[in-house]
């Protein structure tokens, strides 16, 4: 394993990262297109498609910090996060295909009960891979600036992996034809669409795992096998969640995902119907997003040094909560370029460049504070938690496709907008309420997810301390227990004949003489 000294090597960060491009793929279909597809070309009610993706969710709750819990305490000659993620490659690539394959001559209701069961099988599968993949980062590194790094590259894959399908999409599946003029109307572009996207999942799970294969030999090894226990299990769920700093990162997550959510499951519509943008502007401005992908890499670990994780994220934040709603509210006072001109594709490209920059930086950060969560949780529970953990974090992104787009679908509802509408066609007052809607909207989401991080309270010198203190539970044993005490004020118990990781039965926990 790295030392809080060392570096991981580059090919190991590309093999980590490159992972995530399964997730992005998965991310960039339901949040921009599922929506679309399945309101616009199937003719499903947009409520009723929010509707579906928020039953979805809430399977989510129950299967990702399951999925999490089983794979930290997982043995294997294999370890415990890479049997889960070959594991998932098959089961990911046909989930996906699928719900973008439904079955011909479905009545709406049938429809909706297929998107619903296809939308579950999709995201249980994803979450077999992402968490324990994701998990692996506070084992890769303890470093704390290292970290950042690491989930650097992890977003940056995850996003040009989102965006790559995206462009073939606009460019190929997607493009116009004369019984098509717009394109995302063919059934047999999304057909396609859903092949392509299911390929490169499955190639990617499978290169990220034989890619970190190598480094499990090096990873924390499980607790000591015990029986199920479905009420321990949930007890011990229950007491990893309730860390403060995790419970504060998660809220906040909650609503930046939120936000990111709505702004995806509105932004086709944003692009050809507010903006009146043809295919290839749209394929510009996608472009321009990789190059935001790679400006958050660079910048994310520079400004975490700097400033710490939570000054950045806060300071980045702010700046990307006040520029979001900027170009509407400057079309609604006749200040932003008119449709249909090149000033208007310009101005939009280089709004897309910053705010998206800013975005996936703070999302990078946010993950770093919560690999960062895993020893001060660690002395607290004397157990690893990395999977609830990012477990967690899984579920707060797909809020994204989740909430988003159910609140997405309600914004589409309130304001009346057709079904099977054409671009420049649409009401005017439909259009202008799009924005005035919009536009507050995420502002007001976005402010209470960044007032929310200001409770966070891990930073480097805490976290270095973390370490020293877990490092001092391997020291043989003396005459008494060590009393490893925790940022909450309690002091645990732990023989020090127990592995490191393992809280014994019985451990105790007593209040200490003299907290700090």
């Amino acid at each position: 394993m790295a030392t809080q000294s060392n570096q991981v090597s580059l090919p190991t960060k590309l093999y980590y990262g490159f992972g995530a491009a399964a997730y992005g793929i998965k991310d960039n279909g339901f949040a921009y297109f599922l929506l679309l597809y399945y309101n616009q070309v199937l003719g499903l009610p947009a409520e009723w498609v929010g509707r579906a993706i928020l039953v979805a969710l809430i399977f989510d709750a129950i299967s990702d910090p399951l999925v999490g819990h089983i794979s930290d305490n997982f043995h294997s000659r294999w370890g415990r996060r890479h049997p889960f993620m070959y594991a998932a490659a098959i089961p990911v690539a046909l989930s996906y295909l699928l719900i973008w394959n439904p079955p011909s001559g479905l009545s709406q209701e049938m429809l909706w009960y297929y998107l619903v069961c296809m939308a579950i099988f999709v995201r249980t599968m994803i979450t077999l891979y992402e968490v324990p993949s994701t998990s692996l980062v506070p084992d890769l590194s303890e470093n704390y600036d290292e970290r950042t790094s690491l989930l650097g590259y992890r977003h940056f894959f995850g996003w040009w992996g989102g965006l790559t399908i995206a462009c073939l999409a606009y460019v190929v599946f997607f493009a116009p034809t004369e019984d098509y003029p717009n394109g995302f109307l063919n059934p047999e572009g999304w057909q396609t669409y859903g092949v392509v996207g299911a390929l490169i999942m499955f190639v990617a799970i499978l290169v990220s795992a034989g890619g970190t294969h190598s480094r499990i030999p090096h990873l924390k090894k499980p607790p000591p096998k015990h029986a199920f226990d479905i009420r321990r299990t949930a007890n011990e769920i229950r007491e990893t969640l309730s860390n403060h700093s995790f419970l504060v990162l998660f809220v906040a997550s909650i609503f930046f995902y939120l936000a990111a959510g709505v702004n995806a499951g509105l932004n086709t519509y944003f692009n050809f119907y507010y903006w009146e943008f043809t295919t290839i502007d749209v394929l510009q401005l996608t472009l321009v997003v990789f190059l935001s992908a790679a400006i958050a890499l660079a910048l994310a670990p520079r400004v975490s040094a700097a400033l710490g994780k939570k000054y950045a994220a806060f300071t980045i934040g702010t700046v990307a909560i006040v520029l979001a709603p900027l170009p509407y509210v400057m079309r609604s006072l006749d200040m932003w370029p008119d449709n249909g001109t090149d000033l208007l594709l310009y101005s939009m490209m280089i709004f897309v460049l910053v705010e998206v920059s800013l975005i996936i930086c703070v999302q990078i950060l946010i993950a770093s504070m919560m690999a960062d969560v895993v020893e001060e949780s660690e002395l607290r529970t004397a157990r690893r938690s990395e999977g609830i953990f990012f477990a967690a974090r899984s579920f707060a992104q797909k809020c994204v496709s989740g909430l988003g787009i159910y609140f997405a679908s309600i914004i589409l509802g309130l304001i009346s907008f057709p079904e099977n509408a054409k671009p420049g066609e649409v009401d005017a007052s439909v259009i202008f309420s799009l924005g005035l809607v919009y536009a507050p909207m995420i502002f007001v989401i976005y402010m209470i997810g960044l007032s929310i991080i200001t409770w966070y309270r891990i930073d480097k010198s805490s976290h270095e301390a973390n370490l020293q203190r877990l490092k001092s539970r391997g020291v043989p044993p003396g005459p008494l227990p060590a009393m490893a005490q925790s940022p909450s004020g309690t002091q645990t118990v732990l023989p020090q004949a127990e592995a490191p990781g393992h809280r014994p039965e019985g451990a105790a926990k007593v209040p200490p003489k003299d907290p700090d």
